[in-house]
């Protein structure tokens, strides 16, 4: 009965499986798609145009601000109202008197300014502009790390999936020799040449596989969610499945374990440096003299929309701030730390990368001695399993150690294809550390 109510879930589990679109995908086509649409690629290029509309702003430190007024004013104010009226071009001797001057009848004006400030020295903003600059950039180094990153986790995944389905294929050509085992000693077993239990042993065996095989599946579906994550894709009733097989690649790589301290990541944390540079001698100009340039015109009148007088006037302004309350200096002081927690960041970052560098080396010869080791197992598991098979086939043998040396080949097999995975996962990692 529990084989019975096992077979109907796994069939319901391959109709599901067989009614997905299965979608066959290379490893060049993935790379495409995932740095057009993976979304920590996309964010990483959001800080990019975050910081480059924040470098926007400095260019106050270049170009004229020019702003235009059109103001009514309504006054009895006795200096207002001669300057309104002087403004207007209306004086007239009557103006003058003493009793006109001091109690001005109420007047109205009609003001129309346009005003100009040009910036011409200021050294404090030309500094934070490149700090910006400097900023932006070490933006766009992480952007091109974090494509490096993503495509090294796009190689992973496929990887993943390589062995999803290699472990699948495996475990259908384990389930066709044992069901060819089985058929055997179904016939013996009615001839009564073997006992009960060596039956219910198999049936154990083939309720295992395909339990392994429900699993793989399994498996199968979450490497290709997972890529489909990646590419920032829907992922509803659609399968990947790789072009390319997993195959051991005994890749050449280096006796030297240096770490490459022009990597990108590294880079950007150096380049870092420059900014906070930048922005010291930024805090330091702010005491230094500035020159700027203003201007306006403006057009008086007494009445609205009218236009008939005008006057001007433009200067440079020559400022120097020679006291900010030490605010200059504490700024100073913050960058300054800043700077030189950086710096220990930066140290530690790299003696940290120089480990992991020398770990993965590590772990990659040791990936690389598994595999050897497993497919040497895997080849001395299939050379006693045919002698036993035929010693089997003889009656030589008894049906437990036909079933303990075809579970021990499957497993060998399987052992050696993950170890192929771990070691081509090491040396897609170790590549991405050192480039």
């Amino acid at each position: 009965m529990k084989q019975l109510v096992f077979l109907i879930l796994t069939s319901t589990f391959t109709f599901k499986l067989l009614a997905q679109e299965i979608i066959p995908i290379t490893k060049a086509n993935l790379k495409t798609k995932a740095l057009d649409n993976n979304l920590q690629v996309k964010m990483a290029n959001n800080e990019v145009a975050l910081a480059e509309a924040e470098l926007l702003k400095t260019r106050a430190a270049y170009l004229p601000n020019i702003t235009a007024t059109y103001t009514f004013i309504n006054t009895n104010n006795p200096l207002m109202a001669f300057g309104s009226k002087l403004n207007q071009e209306r004086i007239t001797m009557t103006d003058f008197n003493p009793d006109n001057l001091n109690n001005p009848k109420s007047i109205s004006n009609f003001e129309t300014k346009i005003e100009v400030q040009q910036p011409i020295i200021n050294m404090d903003a030309v500094y934070l502009k490149k700090a910006g600059q400097v900023k932006t950039d070490v933006l766009k180094i992480k952007t091109e790390r974090t494509k490096e990153y993503i495509l090294y986790e796009l190689n992973k995944a496929y990887m993943m999936l390589q062995l999803a389905y290699k472990m699948l294929e495996t475990l259908e050509n384990a389930k066709q020799t044992t069901l060819a085992n089985k058929k055997v000693m179904d016939d013996y077993f009615k001839n009564g040449m073997i006992q009960k239990a060596d039956v219910l042993y198999m049936n154990v065996r083939v309720s295992e596989i395909n339990n392994q095989i429900q699993l793989a599946k399994s498996n199968i579906k979450n490497a290709s969610d997972y890529l489909y994550f990646l590419l920032n894709e829907d992922a509803t009733d659609k399968i990947l499945k790789p072009t390319e097989s997993l195959e051991y690649k005994n890749e050449i790589i280096e006796s030297t374990v240096k770490l490459n301290e022009s990597r990108k990541d590294i880079q950007a944390y150096h380049k870092s440096l420059e900014a906070y540079n930048w922005l010291i001698k930024s805090s330091q100009s702010k005491l230094l003299p500035t020159l700027n340039a203003f201007g306006n015109f403006a057009i008086n009148n007494n009445k609205i929309y009218q236009y008939n007088t005008g006057g001007y006037f433009v200067g440079l302004q020559l400022s120097w701030n020679i006291f900010d309350g030490l605010k200059s200096k504490s700024e100073q002081t913050k960058y300054k730390t800043e700077l030189t927690k950086t710096q220990t960041e930066i140290e530690q970052y790299t003696k940290q990368s120089q480990l992991e560098f020398t770990k993965i080396f590590r772990q990659l010869q040791d990936a690389n001695n598994k595999v050897s080791f497993t497919n040497e197992a895997w080849q001395q598991s299939k050379e006693a399993y045919r002698i036993r098979k035929n010693r089997y086939d003889q009656g030589l043998e008894k049906s437990a150690d036909l079933l303990s040396s075809e579970t021990l080949m499957s497993q060998k097999e399987l052992e050696y294809y993950q170890a192929v995975f771990e070691y081509n996962s090491a040396f897609e990692y170790y590549k991405f550390l050192k480039s």
